[in-house]
C-alpha cells in the first residue's frame, strides 16, 4: 500500500470520528434543501471510517476505496454550500475565503487517491 492511499485511509478514519465528536460544523454545510442534517452527518461518518478502515486492508481496499470516491461524490455539494456560505459572510477573513473555494478542486486528486486504492 503506498503512502498517499495510507494518508488518506487515516485521514478518513479522522474525519469520520469528528462527524460524532463535533457534529455541528458538520450539520451546517449540508445543503439547506436536505431534511435531517443530523443523521446526514453521522451516516457520512460512518461512510467515511468504514472507506478509510476498508483501505487499509488488502482483501478490502477495492471496497475501501469505492466507498470513498462515493463518498467524495456525494458531499460535494456540502464543500459548494460551504464555500457559498463563507464568501456571502461579513466576517470570514479574506483567507479563509479562498481556502474554500481552493479545497473545492482538491476533491479531484482525492478522487484519484481513492480510485487508485481500488484498484490496488
Amino acid at each position: 500500500m503506498t503512502r498517499d492511499i495510507k494518508l488518506m485511509a487515516g485521514a478518513f478514519v479522522g474525519m469520520g470520528v469528528l462527524h460524532f465528536v463535533k457534529p455541528g460544523p458538520f450539520e451546517r454545510i449540508v445543503p439547506k434543501v436536505l431534511p435531517r442534517k443530523k443523521e446526514l452527518v453521522y451516516a457520512s461518518g460512518v461512510v467515511e471510517i468504514a472507506a478509510g478502515a476498508l483501505m487499509l486492508n488488502d482483501r478490502t481496499r477495492r471496497l475501501g476505496g469505492l466507498g470513498a470516491v462515493a463518498l467524495l461524490l456525494a458531499v460535494f455539494p456540502a464543500n459548494v454550500q460551504m464555500a457559498a456560505d463563507v464568501v456571502r459572510s461579513r466576517r470570514a477573513p479574506r483567507w479563509y475565503k479562498a481556502g474554500t473555494i481552493a479545497r473545492l478542486p482538491l476533491q479531484l486528486p482525492m478522487i484519484r487517491i481513492a480510485l487508485k486504492a481500488a484498484r490496488s
